[in-house]
């Protein structure tokens, strides 16, 4: 493999890591609040594209709207969701929530095949994020190089509304003791609709950055990428934000490269075996705390 070869795929790989760190962040902040796996997370990434498609293709507008309203509108769907699907269940044993999410997931799938058909639909194209730059003998779309970039200072950003901000503090309180931040007086409700916002806001802006290379969307698209960032935040540490870009990036570039190999076939396995490992060697991942359970 010449070097320049090995930085493409470097370049590739961590862009594509990029986005799953966005999206696996959504999955671990709801689990550090809830303590609940959105198994419905990588549907709502699927919707945006949806929306995406809605916006550029049936009603012509500009791409710069239509950002706007794909992360309005997966913002809106995942509140949604929380309200009638997760808040009910607050009380219900942990199993039940879970099911409920698992049953977001298909419902979600089917009312994309319903509204959408099972073909798949063409992603519209945005010339900016598709046009070509050249770093040195590299040549590469702007959508590759800057989504790293983009991740990262969207990730200072959460971090520094997390450990700098009175709603970052409320956060960080709940994700310690649910009961005892209610009983501080600390508004529950409105600090689970903001986690959610957030991790909508993140997995909106990775569904562009996502889809846009690539042709097509249908009803399935998030569902491999979902669990993929699942394995990338349970990687890091699920409740950890660091781990999870951490989770994501690793992955990316792991798989990037085992295709570059030859081994395609085998790029979506890893995801899993790493999984396996990870739970068989340190179950609380590499960033995440043991924790006791209190009988």
């Amino acid at each position: 493999m010449s070097l320049t070869a090995f930085l493409q795929y470097c370049l590739t790989g961590i862009s594509i890591g990029g986005i799953y760190a966005l999206i696996a962040i959504g999955y671990t902040m709801v689990y550090g609040i809830l303590r609940l796996i959105n198994f419905a997370h990588g549907d709502i990434f699927m919707m945006a594209a949806y929306f995406m498609i809605f916006a550029m293709t049936d009603f012509f507008l500009p791409w710069q709207v239509s950002v706007v309203i794909v992360i309005v509108a997966t913002i809106v769907l995942g509140v949604v969701i929380e309200w009638l699907a997760y808040r009910p269940l607050r009380s219900a044993p942990r199993m039940s929530i879970m099911i409920s999410a698992i049953g977001v997931s298909y419902l979600l799938q089917n009312l994309a095949t319903y509204l959408f058909s099972a073909l798949p639909k063409g992603y519209p194209e945005i010339p900016f994020l598709k046009q070509i730059i050249h770093l040195g003998n590299v040549s590469t779309s702007l959508v590759t190089f800057i989504t790293p970039i983009l991740t990262i200072g969207l990730v200072a950003a959460l971090m520094f509304i997390i450990n700098h901000t009175k709603v970052g503090m409320a956060m960080r309180a709940v994700s310690r003791d649910f009961e005892t931040a209610q009983l501080m007086g600390i508004k529950i409700n409105r600090v689970i609709s903001f986690t959610f916002v957030i991790g909508c806001f993140l997995a909106a802006i990775g569904s562009v950055l996502y889809f846009t290379p690539r042709a097509t969307v249908n009803p399935l698209s998030g569902a491999l990428p979902g669990i993929k960032c699942f394995v990338a935040a349970v990687f890091g540490g699920i409740g950890s934000i660091p781990g999870a870009v951490v989770g994501g990036f690793l992955i990316g570039i792991s798989e990037t490269f085992i295709k570059a190999f030859g081994y395609s076939e085998f790029s979506d396995a890893f995801t899993f075996v790493l999984l396996i490992l990870i739970l068989l060697i340190r179950p609380s991942g590499l960033f995440g705390e043991k924790q006791t359970e209190k009988v």
